[in-house]
């Protein structure tokens, strides 16, 4: 097989099923991982793919946005990881908001019994899933429902938010990077996603190490206005010394 054909049926495979390990490629293209690592890094430099640990990711174009289903099935095992990091970043008690995203429902389903919490969502897959603990206080933003995200946004969820003081904001993202700060595809997510980030005494941040450096389409906060980011061991040590320069703590689990 040409190089190029094998590039373009690697690039194909990777967006078909949201992340492509390399042992996958090789065995679907017969051939030998060093080879095919060897196009991860020449279709991360055409700006294609990111390579991650063990394999790569489709970079996503500005404007898009994957489902819910998609966004939950990439990076599934980092984002159980980061999740379980996030709970030392729980109070015993307190208000803590929970923004819409597949690694925030998975802080969601481990959040511990016993503890005295209200929990505010703008998620309603969230609020389903905790309505079910009845020892939570559950509230949601209200607003309109998109279809995509199943996220609560515009101006109704945003008033709702100036009402609130939140002790931490758990915050989910599409990109994030040193230039750009912290980005999302959607107008109405990225203002909402905003007035978390103003509302709260702490910020979090949960992004896998796919988000880093896929700058989106709309700005909603800079890395000085968070306190930790909690990502995973497949973001590079370089990027993770020039988020430090700027301020931020970053936990890679």
């Amino acid at each position: 097989m040409q190089a190029k054909e094998r590039q373009r049926r690697i690039v194909a495979l990777a967006r078909e099923e949201g992340q492509a390990s390399v042992e996958r490629l090789a065995d679907a293209l017969s051939e030998s991982p060093e080879t095919i690592w060897q196009d991860l890094a020449l279709l991360e430099r055409q700006g294609l793919l990111r390579r991650v640990h063990g394999g790569a990711i489709p970079l996503r174009r500005l404007g898009f946005e994957p489902d819910l289903p998609t966004r939950g099935e990439v990076m599934e095992e980092e984002k159980k990881r980061i999740a379980a990091a996030a709970l030392d970043e729980v109070p015993d008690e307190g208000v803590i908001l929970l923004d819409a995203g597949s690694t925030t429902f998975r802080l969601a389903e481990l959040l511990p019994a016993g503890r005295e919490l209200t929990v505010i969502t703008n998620s309603l897959p969230i609020a389903q899933l905790l309505a079910q603990h009845a020892e939570l206080t559950v509230l949601t933003l209200g607003g309109r429902v998109r279809a995509r995200t199943l996220a609560e946004v515009d101006v109704v969820a945003i008033r709702t938010l100036g009402t609130f003081l939140i002790d931490v904001s758990f915050l989910a993202t599409n990109g994030v990077s040193v230039e750009h700060g912290l980005t999302t595809p959607d107008l109405a997510e990225a203002e909402v996603k905003r007035a978390m980030c103003q509302r709260a005494r702490r910020r979090v941040l949960l992004a896998d190490s796919s988000k880093i450096g896929n700058d989106t389409f709309c700005r909603f906060a800079e890395l000085r206005d968070l306190d930790v980011m909690i990502t995973d061991t497949g973001m590079e040590t370089e990027a993770a010394v020039d988020f430090a320069e700027v301020g931020l703590r970053v936990i890679r689990v």
